[in-house]
């Protein structure tokens, strides 16, 4: 076997990289989770982790798991009870006949549910709803939905809940939030405000002309509105977590599960409607990753990283944050900003004088991936969604206005950052 004859570490980034490169091209379109489970699965059978590693590593994604749950439920109940239309008569009766205007809307939007809900909350549960509001506007969906998937990822470090990457990161030594929005806040708000511009201005010409307005807001169900009720509620309870710096997983899991009982009073299908639409997928998606990382540190596979770390701490400090930055960001493009998030925080534990770099290397984590369709969770998220509404948008598409819009706002970001903290 062609394996056999390369080093071992070799062998393990070999199994990654086409693990990732199937999940990306997606052959005979099978998904992208089966491919994942696949590459776990041949890491366990050339025997480059034990069993009970693999399991290990599984174990460690719990509160990502449950954060995952939790969301996705909670999206595809509002999916369901109509808050998805609700929001498209708002947003369409807001913009005042200007697609311009109902851009910068739905923008708005996508950042603070990011911010406030995470980024997989932004592509599951922002994507139908702007498809909604454009379809009503009968134009072109590209510039709006390319609004979400970037947002979803530029606004993903405003907060500790905004992304799960972040928890992955950290780990149990997750900042509380008020120092989180000390660190985080203005690089943030650089690349939120660079990822605007970026994407507003290679769709220009879409977004010239009007749209029909609207001037009766379609009312919300009871259901509806316990609906939304609960969103806020889980909005909520994420800020209180996030600030008492308790885990975010259960929390989440939780509130979400909670609402959709509470739906039930009014709309008795509610929970069976609501299991069949979660792509429960992403689930063994990710597991599937993480125990492929797991072998990648098991075999020596990380070394590489973890000395790129040390020489890096013997540079300038601009040059360190920036190295660091994009460094990561290309390696979530290659393997996916979730396991890179786990080589990330076992390279710093490893190598405690790079602890330094930690927060350039989460913002690479979190921006990094609006280069490529494969580079996040909450991309891979957002192309489902777009699948539901019969939509396709190829991973060449997207790589043709990620690598403009991508750069830009990881250099201001980064550049931000190191500014800001010495």
């Amino acid at each position: 076997m062609f394996l056999g004859l390369l080093p071992v570490p070799l062998v393990t980034w070999t199994i990654a990289a086409s693990t990732v490169a199937a999940m990306f091209v997606k052959p005979r379109r099978i998904p992208e989770s089966v491919w994942a489970c696949l590459g776990a699965g041949l890491v366990l059978a050339l025997h480059l982790i034990t069993f009970a590693q693999a399991l290990g590593a599984i174990a460690k994604g719990y509160d990502v798991y449950l954060f995952l749950a939790g969301m996705m439920t909670l999206a595809e109940l509002a999916r369901r009870e109509g808050v998805f239309d609700w929001l498209a008569h708002i947003a369409m009766r807001a913009a005042g006949g200007s697609r311009t205007r109902l851009f910068a809307l739905v923008y708005l939007v996508g950042t603070v549910v990011t911010a406030v809900l995470s980024n997989d909350a932004t592509a599951v549960v922002l994507t139908p709803a702007v498809y909604a509001v454009v379809r009503k506007a009968k134009g072109d969906p590209l510039p709006y939905l390319f609004a979400c998937a970037f947002i979803a990822n530029a606004a993903s470090f405003v907060l500790p809940i905004s992304n799960p990457a972040n928890l992955v990161v950290f780990g149990d030594k997750l900042p509380a939030l008020i120092p989180w929005l000390q660190i985080f806040f203005l690089p943030a708000c650089a690349a939120i405000l660079a990822t605007y511009l970026a994407v507003r201005g290679l769709f220009w010409r879409n977004l010239k002309g009007s749209i029909p307005r609207v001037s009766v807001t379609r009312p919300l169900s009871k259901a509806g509105k316990l609906t939304v009720l609960g969103v806020i509620g889980t909005g909520g309870t994420l800020l209180f977590c996030s600030a008492m710096g308790h885990p975010l997983g259960a929390p989440t899991c939780i509130t979400a599960f909670a609402s959709t009982l509470a739906v039930t009073f009014c709309d008795r299908e509610a929970p069976w409607a609501v299991c069949q639409g979660v792509a429960w997928s992403v689930l063994p998606l990710v597991g599937g990753l993480f125990v492929i990382v797991e072998a990648l540190d098991a075999t020596g596979g990380l070394r590489l990283v973890r000395n790129a770390l040390d020489r890096l701490t013997e540079w300038t400090p601009v040059a360190a944050h920036l190295a660091t930055a994009f460094g990561f960001a290309a390696i979530s493009n290659l393997i996916n900003n979730l396991p890179v998030g786990l080589i990330g925080a076992g390279a710093l534990h490893a190598s405690p004088v790079s602890g330094r770099l930690t927060n350039a290397m989460l913002i690479g984590i979190d921006l990094g991936p609006n280069l490529s369709v494969t580079g996040s969770l909450a991309t891979i998220l957002w192309l489902i969604a777009l699948r539901r509404e019969n939509l396709r948008v190829s991973a060449w598409t997207f790589l043709k206005v990620g690598v403009i819009v991508m750069p830009v706002a990881l250099l201001l970001a980064a550049l931000v950052l190191c500014l800001t903290s010495q």
